[in-house]
């Protein structure tokens, strides 16, 4: 395979509904398009753009809309699913290609999936990794999070109040961000779980404190917290603020399954894949393409970043038995 590294790499902005989105783009040949989830940027898929580079693809790495040096727009409404698909269909055309190959993770793979549900024209194969696919439907999400968690309350509740998590976050952008990274990893994660706040606490009141994943160095940390403190955390959270609408938004896709090619990676230590193994077992039926399923034995939540070898040389295994 030809060498690459970071300085093939080209930054773009392309005209999206969203107003603009950022990219970064590495390699030739078929559109690979990458979508990272809460809380990075494009800069999650740092050790992706080179090898898939290598291997013979034009990849491609998106801020989200909300993120980084994409557009942020004002209205908390401007982020529910369906906007965020239609940006990565104008992405698509953007770039020129008339479809392209879908790899998301965390808020990523959901917002992948759904792109490969709403639009499969575009979109002929998906990968998902971290949090796997459940299709739309079911009880309204508010309500399954507020009976989450007992006298403790689940973190998505607990983002759902403009500005509250925003008011913990910003006066410590990097010490939080440094927390929650720790705090799903393999390495570093905590005793108390998390994703729940106690009545009257934080949730970065159960973040490891003074100690990084292995998989994130100062300067990687140091990438991060520049973006998020130049932008704040509101367009990242937003995302959570409209998950009854886009519960609403999908309701004619209820129960609906991702026919294209697919495939999926998760770690056995993030809470994803454990919380949701009922929806991993349902693949046969929810993902009837999948071409792979792939739990990597003692990995936290970021999985292309805590194991980035494994993770590309699954989806360039998956990748190169795609149908031309």
């Amino acid at each position: 395979m030809p060498q690459t590294s970071a300085a093939d790499r080209t930054h773009r902005l392309v005209p999206t509904p969203a107003g603009r989105t950022h990219l970064v783009e590495q390699g030739a040949g078929p559109l690979v398009l990458l979508l990272h989830g809460f809380p990075e940027s494009w800069y999650a898929w740092r050790h992706q753009l080179p090898a898939l580079a290598a291997a013979g693809y034009r990849a491609v790495a998106v801020d989200v809309r909300g993120y980084g040096r994409s557009s942020r727009p004002p209205e908390a409404d401007a982020y529910r699913m369906l906007e965020l698909v239609e940006d990565n269909v104008a992405v698509v055309e953007a770039l020129g290609e008339p479809s392209a190959v879908l790899v998301g993770h965390d808020w990523g793979a959901t917002i992948a999936a759904t792109s490969a549900l709403v639009r499969p024209e575009i979109f002929r194969a998906v990968g998902l990794l971290s949090v796997p696919y459940t299709p739309p439907g079911g009880p309204r999400p508010s309500e399954v999070f507020a009976r989450m968690g007992g006298d403790e309350e689940f973190y998505v509740s607990y983002f759902q109040e403009p500005c509250r998590a925003e008011a913990e976050i910003e006066p410590d952008v990097r010490g939080w961000l440094a927390g929650f990274y720790a705090a799903l990893s393999a390495d570093t994660l905590p005793e108390a779980d998390p994703h729940f706040v106690a009545r009257g606490s934080r949730l970065r009141d159960r973040f490891p404190v003074g100690r990084l994943p292995e998989w994130l160095s100062e300067a990687d940390l140091d990438v991060y917290a520049a973006e998020f403190e130049r932008t704040g955390l509101t367009g990242a959270l937003n995302r959570y603020r409209n998950m009854d609408r886009d519960w609403r938004d999908l309701a004619d896709f209820a129960g609906a399954p991702v026919t294209q090619p697919s495939l999926f990676i998760g770690g056995t230590l993030d809470a994803s894949t454990t919380w949701l193994a009922d929806a991993i077992e349902a693949y046969p039926n929810t993902l009837p393409g999948l071409r792979g399923s792939h739990l990597l034995d003692g990995c936290g939540h970021f999985v292309q970043q805590e194991r980035p070898a494994d993770t590309n040389r699954l989806l360039i295994e998956w990748l190169a038995g795609l149908p031309g």
